[in-house]
């Protein structure tokens, strides 16, 4: 192995993990802002998908960086061996599991979830009482 990875640096992983946020905001406030401003709905959209997009992009190259890490280099075949790994081999498994660590997509997840039922709620009161 030439180039071992290395996980990204902090300030891109709360950078990727506000936009993710904000675009499931931009997402979940729609209902409820078209009921007050419709003008705003569309712009709001917008900002949801590109958001999204970005978002996705990056949580699909990390991924993808792991699984080149771990396929490559055989990784799951040199752990079911048996066998003492090599010193890139632990380097490569301590990268993985950092990058897993170090990820924030379960703060992501518990925010939507917990956003997406809230305004479900607001949605509904809306609906009951507004329409």
């Amino acid at each position: 192995m030439t180039k071992l990875p290395h996980t990204m640096p902090l300030w891109v992983i709360y950078s990727a993990m506000t936009l993710g946020l904000l675009a499931a905001v931009a997402f979940r406030l729609l209902t409820i802002v078209d009921v007050f401003s419709p003008a705003l709905v569309r712009p709001l959209w917008y900002f949801g998908v590109f958001g999204y997009i970005f978002f996705f992009a990056y949580r699909y190259f990390i991924t993808e960086k792991r699984r080149r890490a771990i396929m490559a280099n055989r990784l799951l075949e040199k752990l079911n061996s048996g066998r003492e790994l090599e010193y890139d081999d632990r380097v490569l498994i301590t990268y993985v599991l950092s990058s897993l660590v170090k990820s924030k997509e379960n703060i992501n997840y518990l925010f939507v979830v917990t956003l997406s039922l809230i305004v479900v709620l607001v949605d509904i009161f809306l609906v009951l009482f507004y329409a």
